[in-house]
């Protein structure tokens, strides 16, 4: 029994070294599999939140966005946060193609995205302690350089299997040679230039297609590193490595070592160009708004800089060349003449639309990038008499007929106030609305806006297109508020088109990178502010302006007719004429935006500026007429006693007011001013001072007769001399007097410098 027992044991014995063994070999199984499916699982992991590679776009890296002009071809910038420049595979050389493929990946034909085994070769090279090198392929260098950028500087496992797996996806996808143009119009190339294209330009200023062998080996070498492989910072370390191209060349069959060594004798020769820092290309006034207008955030388009940057849109803006450059013509002709420090600001729009066709912000963008024409960069100019307009409209609106008698007498008393005056205390008698808006009075104006109401002036300003601030005052309608010519193209533009508002719009239409449509203002609805008869009513009082008033100098020579309105601010800092034709509204200001102390005032004004741009930019088989329309319904026989309207008012006689200073005296605090108008015209109505309705005539107006001094004496301001009116001192123009028009806070008068008008 015992032996038995014995036996027993040994047999157990061997039992259980057997299943010793097999347990071990079972745990060392189960870790193995444990493992690779640990593996298995988290590689699977790594690769459930990959980006969308299936969809094209995906591997479209930073486009610029485009901005072009009206005609769809005139390249106006190129917002980009990377120069790239794609093109296709036959705009690439040759020696580019192919050197690319030999330095790069040379089994790039044969493998199916990962080189496996460049893979082996790089790790037992460098487990040996060779030179680190990778295996990084083309496809994969794309997969890195597009849709896992974010992930570029990630040195993990986990990238390099995300970025495999991309690479192998990818190849099921595309041509080889699809990918080899992809990655070419993508690659870093240094120096801001991404892609083979924009690093041809940047170091050669050719295209990638006419690149030499010498120039093509220089550009393939420099992906590997970038920055110092770059041949303009970097010239030694270039050459080394395009010589490693060329042999790299030679060993792939691509080009004989007699090529080879013809080229590394000849040392790397550049011809770099410069890429704009800002991407504007042409016209930087206008191109630097649709800039602005396109990432305001509170604007209708509010793009982001990335969108804008990186997004590859193409926009197509209203600005017509033509018309650009007869602005450009016309401001610099005027500053030529004005001299320093004078500058000219002015925009353009169509009535029709309300598209920006034209805008010239000052004398230089490089110098000062502050936008005269958007106040951009400033805020805005006080527009003076200009701003006239909107008390005209504000009237015919509440059915005041033009021809309606008002008191423009050399002074207007205010409630609270100091007085306001005509210019030089010029007393226009009583004349018609129309005739007083002709010679710029300013007590007419005031006495209107006061029969109005500021309040339904400031409405008709904002329904216009005026975005300022409007104080609500009664100086306001001699152009004390900051506005921009572009504000006030915008509104003229109301009247030339028969009283509908289109906002101002510097863009047409905008596509996004596959061309779709997403921005489309072709078709621009506007809203009607006045009746057609409205509107004609004001073209005929802004005729009356260039015909017989204070703009003369605006008249076109070409024969279009035309209307407009002068403005001039107190102490002449400000010129503006704002001018309307069928075609185009436009608004300009002269001026010097930087030191008044020093500003010598021109004998010209803004007007002729009008003229110029007129009859450079309408040829004589353009010329239209405005359009016609019967007159408004008015209130029939309107009269306002307390503001001196629809009557006949004799000026008053007492010895302050009856002794009206002579032209030759020097201006007073509290005269007004406008250098940029006859005074010695009179159209229409009975002034007393001068013969034949001529509140100049006969020995107060020096010049004389009917029309003292001639047609046009003294150039483009009646009196002859350097000023307007002969002698020294300036009497024609715009400005309303007095140092402060509005005054006082509440703009009755009061003492402080204030614009005249």
């Amino acid at each position: 029994m015992g032996s038995r027992a014995i036996k027993g044991r040994k047999g157990t014995k061997t039992k259980n070294k057997k299943a010793i063994v097999l347990g071990i070999l079972s745990v060392f199984v189960a870790c193995i599999a444990a493992g690779v499916f640990g593996v298995f699982t988290l590689c699977n992991s790594w690769l459930e939140d990959l980006p969308d590679y299936q969809n094209a776009d995906a591997y479209n890296s930073a486009q610029p966005t485009m901005v072009y002009a009206s005609d769809g071809t005139t390249l106006l910038a190129e917002f980009q946060l990377e120069n790239r420049e794609p093109v296709t595979l036959d705009q690439v050389s040759e020696y580019v193609l192919k050197g690319t493929v030999a330095t790069e990946d040379e089994r790039f034909y044969s493998h199916a995205g990962v080189d496996y085994l460049g893979v082996a070769r790089a790790l037992v090279n460098n487990l040996m302690g060779g030179a680190l090198e990778g295996a990084s392929t083309i496809t994969q260098q794309f997969v890195r350089n597009t849709i896992l950028s974010d992930e570029m500087r990630d040195i993990s496992f986990k990238r390099k299997i995300r970025e495999m797996y991309i690479s192998q996806k990818l190849e099921e996808q595309y041509e080889k040679d699809e990918i080899l143009l992809m990655y070419l119009n993508t690659i870093n190339y240094g120096s801001g230039a991404y892609g083979i294209e924009a690093a041809a330009e940047r170091y050669y200023s050719k295209d990638a297609k006419d690149l030499t062998l010498n120039e093509a080996a220089t550009l393939v070498g420099i992906p590997q590193s970038p920055t110092y492989n770059n041949p303009i910072d970097y010239p030694e370390n270039c050459l080394k490595r395009r010589n490693t191209v060329l042999d790299r060349m030679v060993s792939n069959n691509v080009i004989t070592k007699e090529e080879a060594d013809a080229v590394k004798a000849e040392p790397i020769e550049l011809n770099p160009s410069e890429p704009s820092m800002t991407g504007i290309v042409a016209y930087p006034y206008f191109t630097s708004y649709v800039r602005n207008q396109l990432t305001d955030p509170d604007g209708k388009y509010a793009y982001s800089t990335s969108e804008l940057f990186k997004g590859g849109l193409k926009v197509y803006t209203t600005l017509d060349v033509e018309v650009q450059q007869a602005a450009d013509e016309a401001a610099r002709a005027k500053e030529e003449e004005a001299g320093e420090p004078f500058e000219v600001s002015m925009a353009v729009v169509d009535p029709n639309n309300g598209y920006i066709d034209a805008m010239v912000g000052g004398h230089d963008y490089n110098a000062s990038q502050v936008n005269m024409a958007t106040g951009e960069g400033g805020s805005g100019r006080q527009a003076g008499s200009a701003f006239k307009l909107f008390t005209l409209m504000a009237a015919l609106k509440e059915g005041i007929d033009p021809d309606t008698l008002i008191d423009a007498g050399y002074k207007v008393d205010l409630a609270g106030g100091q007085p306001v005056y005509n210019v030089n205390k010029q007393d226009y008698g009583t004349r018609t609305i129309k005739s007083a808006f002709g010679v710029s009075s300013n007590t007419a104006f005031i006495r209107l806006l006061l029969s109005v109401g500021v309040d339904k002036v400031i409405e008709t300003a904002k329904s216009m297109g005026i975005t300022s601030d409007l104080p609500s005052v009664a100086g306001l309608t001699l152009g004390i508020a900051s506005v921009t010519p572009l504000q006030m193209a915008e509104a003229y533009a109301t009247v030339a088109n028969g009283g509908v508002h289109y906002e101002a719009e510097c863009i047409v239409k905008i596509e996004d990178r596959n061309g779709n449509v997403i921005v489309d203002n072709s078709d621009p609805q506007g809203e009607r502010v006045f009746t057609k008869e409205q509107a004609r009513a004001a073209i005929d009082c802004l005729e009356v302006v260039i015909d017989d008033g204070t703009g003369k100098a605006a008249r076109p020579s070409n024969g279009q007719e035309a209307g407009g309105k002068t403005g001039t601010t107190d102490d002449r800092k400000d010129a503006w004429f704002c001018g309307i034709t069928p075609q185009y509204s436009v608004a300009i200001w002269l001026g010097d935006r930087s030191d008044y102390a020093k500003a010598k005032w021109v004998s010209e004004t803004a007007a002729s500026v009008f003229a110029d741009f007129i009859d450079r930019v309408i040829s004589s088989d353009k010329i239209e007429k405005f359009f016609e329309a019967k007159k408004p319904e008015y209130k029939k026989d309107y009269r306002d006693e307390e503001n001196h309207i629809g009557g006949y008012y004799s000026p008053k006689k007492d010895k302050n007011d009856t002794d009206i200073r002579q032209r030759e005296e020097e201006p007073q605090p509290g005269d007004a001013q406008e250098p940029d108008g006859p005074q010695s015209e009179n159209p229409g109505g009975n002034t007393p001072g001068g013969g034949n309705d001529s509140p100049g005539g006969g020995d107060d107006n020096p010049g004389g007769g009917d029309n003292p001094g001639g047609d046009n004496p003294g150039g483009d301001n009646p009196g002859g001399g350097d000023n307007p009116s002969g002698g020294d001192n300036p009497s024609g123009g715009d400005n309303p007097g007095g140092d402060n028009p509005g005054g006082n806070g509440d703009g009755s008068g009061g003492s402080g410098e204030a614009p005249a008008a």
